[in-house]
């Protein structure tokens, strides 16, 4: 059985969810479908964007996912079908897959043009129901990638618009936080490549981390490493950096906002990681 995955802004209280799953059950009945999240933060591409690529890797081969975060939905950005990593995506081009081309080989890029895999009447303001999730429905009934439009060069997509971490000097890495999940952990921009990277460089010297100039304290492996209400740091699940609160909501105890800057380095100078001095 072939398989659908959404990932949309969405939220549950209104139709827009079920409706495009009704879109597809339409086409092909026999297709399953698993919702991702409908819950990412409201027109947030970048959110979408770690959150898919946080996701995919787990499903099969040969998975359809369909990603909605479409601030420019009626606009000019093109809607793309994209092979990657043994998946296909449909995605407006806007940059919310581009973390995903980050992590897994990129096959062929295909704009979605064909008005016959689209609902008849296509609206100004809800493509997911009336291209997304049709296009997504023929290719798990078999319809040939190419069918759907030309072909598009993958440097003339959208690019630039998910944060990477980067390293201000050899030993100190600075990202920035993106999110925040149901229990106010923060995610970050630094990958658990760039932690590693960091141990190396500290030669076993303490790492530490900062939230917007305030310490945060060691890198922990797991929550229960901390005491009860305070905060830290760990490689989580996604495998990034999260700062957290033991038991508690790190958004709200750190007043933690997006894009705020995280540190990591080095804790011997007397300064903190990053600084001057």
């Amino acid at each position: 059985m072939r398989l659908i995955t959404l990932l949309t802004d969405f939220g549950v209280q209104d139709e827009y969810a079920g409706v495009m799953k009704g879109v597809i059950a339409g086409i092909n009945p026999d297709v399953r479908i698993v919702d991702i999240s409908h819950h990412i933060d409201p027109q947030d591409v970048v959110h979408g964007a770690f959150v898919l690529a946080a996701a995919a890797p787990y499903f099969p081969d040969g998975t359809v996912h369909v990603a909605v975060v479409d601030p420019g939905v009626g606009g000019s950005r093109r809607i793309l079908a994209v092979e990657c990593g043994g998946h296909l995506f449909v995605v407006p081009d806007n940059g919310l897959l581009e973390r995903v081309m980050a992590l897994q080989p990129v096959g062929r890029v295909v704009r979605v043009a064909d008005p016959r895999y689209c609902l008849d009447a296509v609206s100004h303001t809800f493509h997911g129901r009336d291209i997304f999730a049709p296009v997504a429905a023929h290719l798990t009934a078999g319809l040939p990638l190419n069918e759907l439009g030309p072909i598009v060069d993958r440097p003339s997509m959208v690019s630039g618009v998910v944060p990477r971490c980067r390293f201000a000097s050899a030993d100190t890495v600075v990202g920035a936080v993106v999110a925040s999940d149901r229990f106010g952990n923060l995610m970050t921009t630094i990958d658990a490549a760039a932690i590693d990277r960091l141990h190396r460089q500290a030669g076993g010297k303490p790492i530490v981390v900062e939230l917007a100039g305030k310490p945060i304290g060691g890198l922990v492996a797991f929550y229960d490493q901390a005491a009860e209400g305070a905060p830290l740091a760990l490689v989580g699940s996604r495998g990034l950096l999260e700062i957290s609160v033991r038991c508690g909501n790190a958004r709200q105890v750190l007043n933690a906002q997006k894009n705020d800057v995280v540190r990591v380095g080095p804790a011997s100078t007397g300064h903190p990681p990053g600084g001057q001095g």
